[in-house]
């Protein structure tokens, strides 16, 4: 006769998900994003309150109760480019990789990212006198982290023979400017499509930092 088991199974624990949250998340980003699109076309200085609750035909404190005021959705519409630069970077670092092939990595998924966040960026290089000082010198020190971890990654390059770099800090700069300054000539429309515009900035960047062979 077969023994039955004794042992109990457990059932798995359910999922809980935190759909006011998820709720409330939605209505910030919708807030955000119609507050970016008319900082981007009208500026900060001519965008009200009211004109972002009409394009979401809310009230005005509908708002209020997600920002404080204008000024703390500039400053999250002006910190999320760095931030998503900084998240790939980050990435891509712990996924390892030779210097060269994490750096490619780097360079094609941000501007990317750039590409696809432009009136993020935008925003930022042209609203950066409205911000609070203390959110601005914020911001000026995580752009100044994402260049010092670039710096980090070429100095890897050069001790490996796979760069010949003579100033890597300057070199950091150079590229992430590069790849910043996509946001204010690209268009949508334009004659270069995204993809090319990664292509080329990807083969400039590598010309740059290549050893000779």
């Amino acid at each position: 006769m077969a023994r039955t088991s004794t042992a109990r199974k457990t059932k798995a624990e359910p999922i809980r998900r935190d759909v006011k949250g998820e709720i409330s998340a939605y209505k910030r980003r919708l807030i955000l994003e119609e507050a970016c699109h008319l900082f981007y076309a009208q500026g900060y200085e001519g965008t009200t309150l009211e004109a972002v609750a009409d394009r979401l035909n809310v009230t005005k404190p509908f708002i209020y109760s997600y920002y404080r005021n204008k000024a703390e959705i500039l400053r999250e519409v002006s910190e999320r480019g760095i931030r998503l630069c900084l998240a790939v970077l980050d990435d891509v670092r712990e996924s390892g990789g030779t210097p060269m092939a994490q750096l490619k990595a780097i360079v094609e998924r941000v501007t990317s990212l750039i590409i696809d966040n432009q009136e993020y960026i935008v925003v930022y290089q042209r609203e950066e006198k409205n911000l609070e000082p203390a959110t601005a010198r914020d911001i000026r020190k995580l752009r100044k982290a994402f260049d010092m971890r670039i710096e980090a990654l070429l100095d890897e390059g050069v001790a490996s023979g796979a760069f010949d770099i003579e100033d890597t800090g300057f070199a950091a700069i150079s590229i992430s400017g590069l790849m910043s300054w996509t946001a204010n000539w690209f268009l949508p429309d334009g004659k270069r499509s995204a993809s090319e515009v990664v292509v080329q900035t990807l083969k400039m960047v590598t010309h740059m930092v290549a050893a000779p062979k």
